[in-house]
């Protein structure tokens, strides 16, 4: 960790806690800041707030107290989630006072380089496929960002021979100043989140923060299926690096009579590849041009793609019960990742969906409906499936109050052959604290069903 004295005797806010906020807080203080962490919750039942207060650092929990810039901060450090239009933010820009994300301290305080991953869908996928092949390569990955460990305490135990590949989201890019990853990975864009940026521009403009300090030694991998990847391309002012499931690119990743090439050289062939799903070609590609820009060697990119089975909560295979198939596919909270999910599967199935209402309907999943036999729906949205599940023919729809309902009826519902699918096309903050909690839950109940 490099020792950086730009903070030390600053008053700085640390904003909403969870792990990235309360990660920010312990090390502002180490570089000797005058930290004060403000959170919503009650300190009776903050336990972050409470390791913080023990170090010595001060904690106001409970509220967002109107007048608490009035301490004069020099800095605030911002809870990704935490809206630009929350009324202290807005007053903080009003004053002049920086607000950054935990994944700007990362980069400042590290010795090692960033590979960063962005985009609506594959985001996890694609994060946990470059580390597995680095790792194989030996060339001493080490993993962060949403997808675990948060950023900062990755770069705390990062040398110069490590290379951090890190999971971000456009509400963590919105608070950069001077990260710059050494690749940059732009899986997709898609519409989403525009209760959190207020338009689909705000959104695209978030996810290429990524690439904004970035030069010409630097790679900006993007996805040339999606005018917007070519859009971005155009302004990038790293080395662009395109890839394409469509048609074969030899300056980039494609594919082309069956086998996977970069720029120009065969790479593994396709039918090998074990990661189920025609969208996670994207994400393959994307993966294979990050490895074999550090200098993976092919056998080691094909040691990971014809064993890597996927991530949790993301098409993750659960069990077999009589001959029906259970996946979990909790991380799909848009309807892109659960058409993409309903996409990789012949068999009927049996749908359970449903989560946080963001105000959109779901017409756009009816031509992927097809296959659905059954739909099992709960949450904010269940009473807006039900009108989608009508209105693309589905005979069978009921609704529950949880997942944890709709596992047994699913299994009634089955037969042998089928697939139960849980991909809800929602966030799970309605009822659930993460969708890791929603899949797990899932999952437990899979596995009381026999």
């Amino acid at each position: 960790m490099k020792n950086i004295t730009a903070y030390k005797n600053k008053k700085i806010l640390v904003l909403g806690l969870a792990k990235s906020g309360a990660s920010s807080a312990s090390l502002l203080h180490e570089l000797g800041a005058i930290v004060t962490v403000n959170d919503r919750k009650p300190f009776s039942e903050n336990p972050e707030a409470q390791t913080l207060l023990e170090k010595g650092i001060k904690v106001i929990c409970g509220e967002h107290p109107k007048d608490l810039l009035d301490e004069g901060f020099e800095l605030i450090v911002k809870n990704p989630g935490i809206p630009y239009r929350n009324e202290l933010i807005q007053d903080a820009m009003k004053r002049g006072i920086p607000v950054i994300t935990e994944v700007e301290l990362a980069y400042q305080i590290s010795e090692a380089r960033f590979i960063g991953i962005t985009g609506t869908n594959g985001k996890t996928t694609t994060t946990t496929l470059i580390f597995e092949m680095l790792n194989q390569g030996n060339k001493n990955p080490l993993i962060a960002g949403n997808i675990g460990t948060v950023a900062s305490d990755v770069a705390r135990i990062a040398t110069e021979k490590n290379i951090i590949v890190t999971e971000l989201s456009s509400f963590q890019l919105m608070g950069i100043v001077h990260f710059r990853p050494r690749i940059a990975v732009i899986t997709n864009i898609y519409e989403a989140h525009l209760d959190f940026h207020g338009s689909r521009e705000q959104y695209i403009n978030a996810k290429k923060n990524i690439l904004k300090n970035q030069t010409k030694t630097d790679f900006a991998i993007l996805n040339f299926d999606q005018k917007e990847g070519r859009q971005i391309a155009k302004e990038a002012k790293g080395t662009v690096i395109p890839f394409s499931k469509e048609k074969y690119l030899p300056e980039g990743a494609s594919l082309k009579d069956g086998f996977i090439y970069f720029q120009g050289e065969k790479v593994i062939d396709y039918q090998k590849v074990v990661l189920p799903g025609k969208h996670n070609l994207e994400n393959i590609l994307a993966s294979v041009a990050s490895a074999k820009l550090m200098g993976v060697a092919n056998e080691h990119i094909e040691q990971v793609l014809t064993t890597f089975r996927g991530v949790e909560h993301r098409l993750q295979f659960v069990k077999e019960i009589n001959g029906r198939i259970f996946y979990n596919d909790s991380k799909a909270t848009n309807t892109l990742a659960t058409k993409s999910a309903l996409s990789a599967f012949n068999r009927p199935i049996i749908l359970l969906a449903g989560g946080l209402d963001r105000g959109n309907d779901f017409d756009d999943l009816i031509p992927s409906l097809k296959n659905v036999k059954a739909l099992i729906t709960f949450g904010q949205t269940k009473e807006k499936l039900v009108q989608t599940g009508k209105k693309a023919g589905i005979e069978k729809i009921f609704i529950v109050d949880n997942v944890q309902e709709a596992v047994p009826l699913s299994y009634a519902l089955s037969e042998k052959g089928d697939v139960v699918l849980l991909s809800p096309a929602c966030a799970s903050w309605d009822q659930y604290k993460s969708f890791e909690v929603r899949g797990d839950i899932f999952m437990g109940a899979v596995h009381k069903l026999v």
